[in-house]
């Protein structure tokens, strides 16, 4: 008891300094009976094990959520997902959404950018603008941003084999605003391990991308110490048909291989390991998935402390963005989606997320409408606003059944990871196939279950309706596409060519000498050389992966 006294007293100093860094939303906060809720709800006895395995807001290991004061001093970052057709386009989705309450972008990006191509290549056929933007140049970038500021909003770009061009293009718009390299906020996917397990838009083998990554983490500790240099994506594995163990257990492996590809490049663990982020999926299991982020937090804070001897906090807090799961979306009677969507996203607040997605309604059918997009973004507001959920820290800490799940979650997902690191670690179970093998493997078992009825999808394998109504879908107009190579004809034609020569040169001769890609990259993108013609200088030294 002396022990919790004292580490008690110890957390409500760090509360009281970080009220006064940042005050509460509220002086009170009190339920709709006029109950006045606690900061922090403690058990009445304590045993030996609470501190060191749930500890208090703010306190390693960070199982109740890395900040003393949690949602009561600032709310996650609602970030709604969005891209599609053009540039044009998409900025005003983007001040639509912005205007409806969000409080930060998130960006999609077509298969094309995704993958280093231009919308003229022969490659793009029939993709451009499809499920994102349409991206070749510094140009697009500038239209997609114009009269928002950068120096207000944090944006998310989902993008990774080609996460140094598009970084550097968000730089560079930045400072055609005014605003300098240090000053941005965001982050950049930059997870290319995943991409080999579970998505697929990659482009170069694992040794020069994971020198791609670290060259990011270098380049933003110097340039952009407030940009998230990776998100460590555990939400595609998820998609892919993982179960929440093998997204805990992959997830983190992965994390560990790119934190020790980083201090094997010679970069110091809390120099850069601060800047790291994660993304996790927040799928159907209420009361699981709040669990498995809360394990998450306590994972990463002891692989951080006792595997790379961390001694800055901030390199063991981990600090995740939470988008709820796409692959329980029903086309069939899709307002029960909207259910769905509710519940996933009110265990990732619980969870202790610090930005979120929230899927819209008709996104098993198409690209969100407005109205479907504002409702989703409306589930977050009324979780914030409405629910209580944010009026107290780790609501469900304590529970018997959330810690026993938290602990069962952590214990099953560290059998993985010591698996993978007996193989060597992630890269190699990667490219021997093993997390592929694993997360078919769940993923088959799942489809088997439901088609049995063992498991039930509402709306799917019962409580089915005769007759669907059709819902109204977005449907983009594809004349842009036209429209998107004539732009990038004429951006061939006036710009500076032996400017965009010479520098495409000189990102040829630092791929080859070892150097920092970043910064020849960045000088590329500012005379207007393409995705494709940056990606295909890399492609031409680095080669293609074809695993």
């Amino acid at each position: 008891m002396e022990d919790f006294r004292s580490a008690y007293e110890t957390w409500q100093k760090k509360v009281k300094a970080q009220i006064e860094k940042r005050p509460e939303r509220r002086d009170s906060f009190q339920s709709t009976s006029g109950f006045e809720m606690e900061r922090l709800y403690v058990p009445d006895r304590i045993d030996s094990a609470y501190i060191a395995k749930q500890g208090f807001p703010g306190d390693f290991p960070y199982t109740r959520g890395i900040r003393p004061t949690m949602y009561r001093g600032r709310l996650w970052t609602m970030r709604q997902y969005a891209g599609f057709g053009s540039a044009e386009e998409t900025n005003r989705r983007f001040k639509y959404l912005l205007d409806e309450g969000q409080t930060g972008l998130s960006a999609a990006f077509d298969l094309p950018t995704q993958i280093g191509y231009d919308s003229d290549d022969a490659m793009a056929e029939g993709e451009v603008g499809k499920v994102g933007v349409a991206i070749d140049s510094l140009e697009d970038m500038e239209i997609l941003f114009d009269d928002i500021s950068l120096h207000e909003v944090s944006t998310s770009m989902t993008i990774n084999a080609p996460a140094a061009v598009l970084l550097a293009m968000y730089t560079a718009v930045a400072e055609k605003q005014g605003v300098p390299p240090e000053k941005i906020r965001g982050t950049i996917q930059n997870d290319i391990l995943k991409e080999y397990a579970a998505r697929g838009t990659y482009i170069y083998p694992p040794a020069p991308s994971m020198r791609l990554i670290t060259d990011i983490f270098s380049y933003c500790r110097q340039e952009a110490p407030k940009f998230n240099t990776i998100s460590i994506s555990g939400y595609h594995i998820r998609e892919a048909g993982a179960t929440a163990v093998q997204e805990l257990a992959f997830t983190l492996s992965n994390a560990k291989a790119y934190v020790k590809a980083a201090v094997e490049s010679g970069l110091p663990v809390d120099e850069f390991a601060p800047q790291l982020a994660f993304f996790f999926n927040g799928h159907n299991h209420f009361f699981e998935e709040a669990a498995k982020f809360r394990a998450a937090r306590r994972m990463w804070a002891s692989m951080m402390k006792d595997e790379f001897h961390a001694e800055d906090p901030k390199s063991m807090q981990l600090r995740f963005h939470t988008q709820v799961a796409g692959s329980t979306l029903t086309a069939q009677q899709p307002e029960n989606n909207i259910i769905r969507v509710s519940l996933q996203a009110l265990a990732a607040v619980l969870g202790g997320t610090q930005s979120l997605h929230t899927n819209a309604k008709d996104e098993a059918l198409s690209l969100p409408t407005e109205t479907s997009a504002r409702t989703a973004l409306r589930t977050q507001q009324i979780i914030a606003h409405e629910s209580g959920a944010a009026d107290t820290v780790d609501p469900l800490g304590g529970s018997y059944y959330v810690e026993a799940l938290t602990d069962k979650l952590e214990e099953e997902a560290l059998r993985y990871m010591d698996r993978i690191e007996e193989m060597g670690g992630a890269v190699r179970a990667v490219e021997e196939r093993y997390v592929q093998r694993e997360i078919q493997r769940a993923a088959y078992d799942t489809q088997k279950k439901q088609e049995s009825g063992q498991e039930i999808v509402v709306g799917v394998n019962q409580f089915r309706t005769e007759e669907e109504p059709q819902p109204d879908l977005l449907k983009v107009d594809e004349t842009f596409v036209a429209e998107q190579k004539a732009r990038l004809k004429r951006l061939r034609e006036t710009r500076d060519q032996k400017a965009v020569d010479s520098c495409l040169e000189t990102l040829r001769e630092t791929c080859l000498s070892g150097a920092n890609v970043m910064y020849p990259i960045k000088e590329a993108v500012k005379v207007y050389a393409t995705v494709g013609e940056i990606c295909g200088v890399m492609r031409d030294i680095f080669g293609e992966y074809n695993g």
